[in-house]
């Protein structure tokens, strides 16, 4: 069956949890993505940070996207995929969690990115299809 390693993205970038909301906007920009690990100094996973983060907790709320750090938003241990996990778990993981973006993790390191759209080329459209009606319902 297909794994995550298969389907992922590989050479995703981080913003460190030390830099700031501005950098991770620009960051988000250039590379033409929705949202970005957030790794820690000894680059680890600490979270993931959207572009809707970004609006929502720091500019409508007030804030100074310069002042604030990327890991001020890291909200909890991220939900993440092993590189070897099949097709099926990340069908499950994504709809458990209700997220449309995995991490894919080898070992403690990540490797890469697994989004809708990489299941969506890759999975058969029926699967596709419980996927996107299990992320639209609450």
């Amino acid at each position: 069956m297909t794994t995550a390693r298969e389907i992922m993205t590989s050479g995703t970038e981080c913003i460190g949890a030390d830099e700031s909301v501005l950098e991770a906007a620009k960051k988000l920009r250039s590379l033409g993505v929705g949202a970005l690990p957030i790794c820690g100094t000894d680059n680890r996973l600490k979270g993931m940070l959207t572009d809707r983060d970004i609006v929502v907790k720091v500019l409508v709320a007030g804030g100074d996207p310069s002042t604030v750090k990327a890991g001020d938003l890291a909200q909890g241990e991220a939900v993440t995929i092993g590189a070897d996990d099949d097709a099926g778990e990340i069908l499950r993981t994504m709809s458990r969690h209700k997220v449309r973006r995995l991490p894919v993790i080898d070992g403690h390191d990540l490797v890469g990115m697994v989004a809708l759209a990489d299941v969506a080329r890759a999975l058969p459209d029926p699967k596709v299809g419980d996927l996107l009606e299990a992320l639209s319902t609450d």
